[in-house]
């Protein structure tokens, strides 16, 4: 198998394999370029659609968005991300239609080994992401690796989602817990 082919498997794989630098290189190209081309909104768009995997006809990606190699990251229609959020997508994040980010959050399908032997020899690792449709993650909400959320999920801002939860629910909390039912 390839590092990306690893990487993708949820593997340990090489970050600094030469594939994988230069899927890197081009995501960061294209954020920089989102994040400071001077672009209007038609050209964001279009910025957006080249940068992410999947896309649908609706795509906002604030500034300050910043991803691994966003060709990982699929998202549907409608689809807004507010200011300075971070998409960790060294495996697969898959979002839903009707979907809202607030600013400074985080969504990470990366991780490190948690063997201190393997972990510093500089072998990585991930877990893939799914949200669900029509969900909202407040601000500086964390989404960690392995994580799956249903439809009509609301994160609460701060929250940190260690744990996949059902559809039509409030999370909130360190680690986030079921608040309320919708």
């Amino acid at each position: 198998m390839t590092e990306k082919q690893k990487m993708l498997a949820g593997e340990l794989y090489r970050a600094d394999d030469k594939e994988l630098a230069a899927a890197h290189a081009r995501a960061v190209a294209l954020c920089q370029k989102l994040n400071f081309g001077g672009l209007s909104e038609e050209e964001r768009s279009e910025v957006a659609k080249q940068l992410l995997g999947k896309c649908g006809k609706k795509v906002v990606l604030g500034r300050g968005f910043w991803c691994d190699y966003g060709e990982n990251i699929q998202v549907g229609e409608n689809f807004y991300v507010n200011y300075g959020v971070v998409i960790l997508d060294v495996c697969k994040v898959k979002i839903g239609d009707n979907c809202l980010i607030a600013p400074q959050a985080g969504i990470y399908t990366a991780c490190h080994p948690l063997e201190r032997d393997v972990r510093v020899s500089g072998l990585e690792m991930g877990k893939p992401i799914t949200i669900g449709n029509d969900c909202w993650i407040g601000g500086h909400a964390s989404i960690l690796p392995g994580v799956t959320l249903g439809d009509n999920v609301v994160v609460g801002a701060g929250s940190v989602v260690t744990k996949s939860f059902p559809s039509n629910v409030v999370i909130a909390g360190n680690p986030a817990r079921v608040i309320k039912k919708l």
